[in-house]
């Protein structure tokens, strides 16, 4: 599997973001700390930096290149020098003798006679002579230089080296799905610190609406025109408003908080973050229809592919467990060093080449091997469920993000001309008031209405803003990667570059999508 796609990622981060007018503080290489205002582009960019998901997914990424580097090696031969040295107690050593016999050549006696077979025992015996054995050396050594190589192990080594290039593979899958999680994070997270910032706003001019009504009827009581009980109640109306401004602000330094996290930075010295936020609720459509959006999110979908190359390991995992019936071969070869038995003295060395060809075969094993390829099936046919799931979970993502977008949406159209009427409703209250035609009451409603479609407006484009995050993660058009390597179940191997306005692929049924996997 190529990798030019992480390059991608690199140019996606570094390409299109504005220059940071923040005064950074570096720590081991990262930000830690921010000064100034820092711009939604800057933040995803920096996020995409030094993110602790995004840096434990690419350590993930390197311990899968290991394990296709161990699960190589059984491919491959292993060359092994070994050595050894013994010594032992002399009186560990038996010691043995022989008899030995030299050979008797009888010859027949000449003119007719008879043998005489008592002097040729005697002759035997006097020659008969008893050796002692040679006594081995008390110290031996050793060195071997070994080559051992798999023959033959029942596709286990192949489908094993598989398996790691899938998990591998899934690896960097999991890497752009942790990529576009963090990046839709990061966009709602500073959404969230622009709404609670702007309705800081709202409630303080809130409470200066409040304070300034609290002032008038003071005014007009001391004058005699209104009496105590109308100070009371707009003193009591400001009174609740200051609640509101205070959670307000904590919730505004609670969004910093969850961002600078998100962000990975450090505390600033008084233990608040120091960047602010700059950017707006722009309103921008998105040209995907509904249909469209799901069979974009059907072919680009990063957790899709993850599942899918689920499926491929655990195909391989049954051939790995039918190796079990198979035999197993493997060879060995090398050449020895030793000292020779004969003689006590180490440098009397003999040396020689050797090889061998070792073979097994489990002929019955307890019915261990049919259990494990029985898990490994039903593991299979789990991994092509989890996929349909995955597919139908894809697909409600998308459904739910489109639908909550364009109720966002007509709610933002709604509100358009409400904080204008709201406006409008507070000036005539208070000129009814001050002409002595209306009440303070209708004064108080008119501000309360006014705050609350002031709130209303900056939630719903808060809202809309924050779902178009979502929307844009769950369709997978929030990153353009380079698409080198082959995915396991698109016809189209050829490498091409994948853009947001890709053109739409036909959707195949989910469950005929597991089965190619498993063919």
């Amino acid at each position: 599997m190529n990798r030019p796609f992480f390059a991608a990622l690199v140019a996606f981060s570094a390409v299109g973001f504005s220059t940071s007018i923040a005064a950074e503080s570096y720590n081991n290489g990262a930000v830690r700390i921010i000064s100034g205002d820092l711009p939604l582009d800057r933040a995803v960019q920096m996020a995409l930096r030094q993110n602790p998901d995004i840096l434990k997914q690419l350590q993930e990424i390197e311990r899968t290149k290991g394990q296709v580097i161990e699960v190589r090696a059984q491919a491959l031969p292993r060359v092994a020098l070994t050595g050894d040295f013994a010594q032992q107690d002399s009186r560990l050593l038996e010691r043995g003798s022989n008899t030995v016999t030299p050979p008797v050549i009888l010859l027949a006696p000449t003119g007719g006679g008879t043998l005489d077979f008592s002097s040729i025992e005697k002759q035997i015996a006097a020659n008969t002579k008893t050796v002692p054995n040679t006594l081995p050396g008390d110290k031996t050594w050793r060195v071997d230089l070994e080559v051992k190589q798999v023959i033959y192990a029942g596709g286990q080594v192949r489908a094993a080296l598989k398996i790691a290039k899938f998990t591998e593979d899934s690896s960097y899958y999991q890497l752009r799905d942790t990529i576009d999680l963090v990046i839709s994070t990061t966009r709602t997270q500073f959404y969230d610190v622009l709404l609670t910032r702007a309705l800081i706003k709202v409630q303080e001019e809130s409470v200066q609406l409040l304070g300034d009504q609290l002032k008038d009827q003071q005014n007009r009581f001391e004058a005699g025109t209104v009496p105590r009980f109308n100070v009371l109640r707009a003193e009591v109306a400001l009174a609740n408003q200051q609640p509101e401004l205070i959670r307000a602000r904590n919730n505004y330094l609670i969004a910093q908080l969850r961002l600078a996290k998100t962000l990975n930075l450090d505390p600033g010295p008084q233990g608040k973050p120091t960047f602010n936020c700059v950017g707006e609720f722009s309103v921008v459509e998105r040209p995907l229809g509904l249909q469209n959006a799901i069979l974009t999110a059907l072919e680009r979908r990063a957790f899709l592919k993850i599942q899918r190359q689920q499926i491929l390991i655990s195909k391989e995992q049954i051939k790995v467990e039918l190796a079990g019936y198979k035999p197993r071969v493997d060879a060995n070869a090398g050449y020895e060093w030793r000292n020779s038995r004969f003689s006590d003295q180490l440098d009397d060395t003999v040396d020689g080449w050797f090889y061998g060809i070792t073979g097994s075969w489990n002929i019955f094993d307890g019915l261990e091997t049919y259990g494990r390829v029985k898990q490994a099936r039903a593991i299979l046919e789990s991994s092509k469920i989890n996929y349909d799931d995955a597919v139908h979970q894809v697909e409600l993502e998308v459904q739910q993000s489109y639908s909550n977008l364009r109720a966002a949406r007509e709610v933002i159209r709604s509100q358009q001309k409400n904080v204008e009427q709201a406006l409008e409703a507070l000036r005539l209250a208070n000129e009814r008031f001050s002409a002595g035609a209306g009440t303070q009451l209708d004064v108080l409603d008119a501000r309360t209405s006014l705050t609350q479609a002031r709130t209303t407006e900056i939630q719903s484009r808060a809202a809309y803003n924050a779902e178009l995050a979502v929307f844009d993660r769950v369709t997978a058009t929030d990153t353009i990667y380079a698409e080198m390597f082959k995915d396991p179940l698109v016809e189209d191997r050829k490498p091409k570059v994948v853009r947001v306005q890709a053109e739409p692929v036909k959707k195949p049924a989910p469950t005929k999508k597991a089965d190619a996997a498993a063919r």
